[in-house]
C-alpha cells in the first residue's frame, strides 16, 4: 500500500525495562490517502498513547512514524488533532473559535474568517457564528474543534475519542456529518475509538487491538457501501460486523478485567 502515514514497529515503554510498563508493543500499520481506519480496543489497551505518538506528543520508544517519509519527531504540519475533550475557548464566538489558528498563521481577519465560515457551514453550523460555546451544545462544541482543526486543511486528520461525552442518538448523526465531510474533502482519516458501532459506521478498516501491551491483534475490511449514512446500522450486514469485532475485544476486555482484579487483591 502506498501510504500517507506509515507506523512502522512503534512500541513504547513506561519507566524502567525492569519496573515498568509497555504501553504499545510492535505496532504496525499505514494509511493511505483519502483511507478512513479507526483503531478500537478495550481500555488499557494503548489507544491514547498511540494517539499521542502519532501525533508528535509522545515519543516513541521504539520504530518509526512518518508522513510520506517525514519522521514524526513534535507535531506535525500535514497532522490535525480532534480531542475526546472539547475545546472551545469560552471567551471567543465560534467564528473566532474557528479562526483562531488561521490567526496563528498570521492570515488577515477578513481572509481567516471567510475559511471560518466555510467550514462552520460544512459541519453543520450555519447561523451560529456569533454564538458563544456557553449556548451550544455538547455536540456542537465538538463540530466546532472540528471544523476548527479542518480549517487549517490538515492532510491528516487525527481523531481521540471525539464523540465519546455524547448520548448515542448524538454519535450517530455526527458519526454522518464526518463521514460527509471524509468524503467531500477525501479528508485521511484515523480515529481511535471505544465504540465498535462507530468504528463498523465510519471505517474503511478497522484495527483491533489487544489488552496491554497493545498490538495489532486483527485488521478488519468494512465492506459496506459508500456513501455510507447511519441508516446502515439496522441491516444484518452491520449487525454481522458488530457480533465480530465484539467477539475480540470481549477476550481481550476480560483480560483486562482480570488483571485489574490481580491488582486489587494484590493491593489488599
Amino acid at each position: 500500500m502506498n501510504a500517507l502515514l506509515r507506523v512502522e514497529q512503534v512500541s513504547k515503554h513506561f519507566g524502567t525495562r525492569e519496573n515498568g510498563v509497555t504501553a504499545v508493543d510492535r505496532v504496525s500499520f499505514g494509511v493511505a490517502q483519502g483511507e478512513f481506519v479507526s483503531v478500537i480496543g478495550p481500555s488499557g489497551c494503548g489507544k491514547s498513547t498511540l494517539f499521542h505518538m502519532i501525533g508528535g506528543l509522545v515519543a516513541a520508544t521504539e520504530g518509526r512514524i512518518d508522513v510520506e517519509g517525514d519522521a514524526i519527531r513534535a507535531p506535525h504540519p500535514a497532522i490535525g488533532m480532534v480531542f475526546q475533550e472539547e475545546s472551545c475557548f469560552p471567551w471567543r464566538n465560534v467564528v473566532d473559535n474557528v479562526a483562531f489558528p488561521l490567526e496563528l498563521q498570521g492570515m488577515a481577519r477578513a481572509e481567516r474568517h471567510e475559511r471560518a465560515r466555510h467550514f462552520i457551514d460544512m459541519v453543520g453550523l450555519h447561523g451560529f457564528e456569533r454564538n458563544q460555546p456557553s449556548e451550544l451544545s455538547g455536540g456542537m462544541r465538538q463540530r466546532v474543534s472540528i471544523a476548527r482543526t479542518l480549517a487549517s486543511q490538515p492532510r491528516i486528520l487525527l481523531m481521540d475519542e471525539p464523540f465519546a461525552a455524547l448520548d448515542e442518538q448524538t454519535r450517530l448523526l455526527l458519526g454522518d456529518k464526518v463521514l460527509q465531510i471524509q468524503q467531500e474533502l477525501s479528508q485521511t482519516t484515523l480515529l481511535i475509538t471505544h465504540s465498535i458501532t462507530e468504528a463498523v459506521q465510519l471505517s474503511d478498516r478497522i484495527l483491533v487491538m489487544s489488552f496491554r501491551p497493545g498490538r495489532i491483534k486483527r485488521e478488519i475490511v468494512v465492506d459496506l457501501p459508500r456513501p455510507r449514512t447511519s441508516d446502515a446500522v439496522v441491516s444484518p450486514a452491520f449487525g454481522a460486523y458488530v457480533a465480530d469485532i465484539w467477539n475480540d475485544l470481549r477476550q481481550e476486555a476480560t483480560l483486562g478485567l482480570a488483571a485489574a482484579d490481580r491488582r486489587r487483591t494484590s493491593a489488599a
